[in-house]
């Protein structure tokens, strides 16, 4: 899973985002770039919502990735 952080997204947005993850055993990759963060979620994310990290303050977009077949 990959979770987009939009641009004005404040450092306590990025915190938040973090920590919801890890408390539920994910382990993250944070990517920043110039103008965007992007957080890589690891782990077993079929049980995650993406409805529920999306509404999160700071998030753009949340993008599962397919499993292999």
């Amino acid at each position: 899973m990959l979770i987009i952080m939009k641009k004005s997204a404040r450092e306590a947005d990025l915190v938040q985002v973090k920590q919801f993850l890890i408390n539920r055993d994910y382990d993250i990759h944070q990517s920043t770039g110039a103008n965007r963060t992007i957080i890589g979620v690891i782990g077993d994310t079929e049980k995650l919502a993406t409805a529920e990290v999306g509404d999160m303050p700071g998030v753009l977009q949340v993008i599962r990735i397919a499993k292999e077949e």
